[in-house]
Formats: structure tokens, sequence, C-alpha cells
């Protein structure tokens, strides 16, 4: 079986060192995953004024989550926590009340920067609030990545081995999650 992986990416920004995270662990997953980016830079703020009308971009965010098995959280650090785009997006997802769009959600939580402790801060911000949403979290292995530079290359090849067997396997264990979530807590049943 193939699982559809919605993956997104907390920069808005088109050179985003997480968005190229993103492509090396794309190129790195087990055959049987397949990927397709959730974008969030339309989003307006959220409002629960419009809960009653969802703007399109919201409703294309909670439909695009609707067609997926599982979500890949691809993350910066900005000021110790998650970026202000990505909690707007989990707003608009996570709303109205009863139509979370993470419920039961397979997700995993992963993120990189130059910086030494990678996006640890922000992946604990990130996780509390994916637990209030009830998605369901690979919890280990924990993956903060020091993006020094030409770690990944252009075209989305990691130059470190252990680097690649590192992150290749954080996405066997997520491939293994889902697997795992999904049996217990099929979705759309």
């Amino acid at each position: 079986m193939t699982y559809k992986i919605g993956y997104i990416v907390g920069s808005l920004s088109k050179e985003s060192v997480n968005r190229s995270l993103a492509q090396a662990l794309i190129k790195v997953a087990p055959a049987d995953l397949a990927f397709e980016e959730i974008p969030i830079k339309d989003l307006p703020l959220y409002n629960r004024d419009l809960d009653d009308d969802y703007p399109p971009p919201a409703r294309a965010l909670k439909e695009a989550i609707g067609a997926v098995d599982g979500v890949m959280f691809v993350t910066p650090e900005y000021n110790r926590a998650i970026p202000g785009a990505l909690k707007n997006a989990i707003d608009w997802a996570s709303r109205p009340y009863g139509t979370n769009s993470f419920d039961n959600m397979p997700a995993a939580v992963i993120g990189g920067s130059p910086g030494a402790i990678g996006t640890a801060m922000a992946q604990q911000s990130l996780r509390g609030v994916l637990t209030f949403c009830n998605a369901r979290q690979m919890t280990a292995p924990e993956a903060y990545i020091q993006l020094k530079p030409g770690l990944i290359t252009a075209e989305g090849d990691i130059t470190d081995s252990d680097t690649e067997k590192f992150l290749t396997e954080f996405m066997r264990a997520f491939r293994d999650h889902t697997c795992r979530v999904l049996t217990v807590l099929p979705r759309n049943e």
C-alpha cells in the first residue's frame, strides 16, 4: 500500500532551508510514501468570525489535509517557537469546533537551522499544539538538524552519509508510524 503524505513547510520563504530539507527527506523516503506539499502562504490570519464562511485558501487547506494519510511538519524556529504562519495554518485547519483536520492524523515533526540545536524549541512548541489537536505524533526518533552549508545540494541530495542514514531511518520510522496509526484509526471513516 502507498501512503499519501502531505508536508507543510513552516517557512513562507522560497529559499527556506527547511524547504530544502523537505526535498531531501522525500528523496530518502521509502518508495511506498507519496508526497504532496500542503501550501500555507495564501492563508489570511485566522479569525473565528469567518468560521461560518471559510475563505477559499482555508477550505483548500482543510481539503488538502483531508486528502492525505499523514502529515509531516518541516519547520524553522523563529524566536524559540514555531513561525506565525505555521501556527495560523494549524488554527485554520483545526477549526471550527468539531471539524479538526488533525484529529487522529499520523504526524511527524522535523526541522533544521544553521544553529547547533536545530529547531528543538520550535519542535517542542509545535508538539504541544499538535497534542491539543489530537494528532498522532511520532515521538521517536526526534530530529533536530543542523543545516550546515553544503549539507543538502540544490537537487535535494544529502552530502553527509551519517546525516543521510539518520534521515532515511527517520522516514522509515514515519512510514511505520503511519501504518500503525492507520491500522488502529483508519482515516475517513
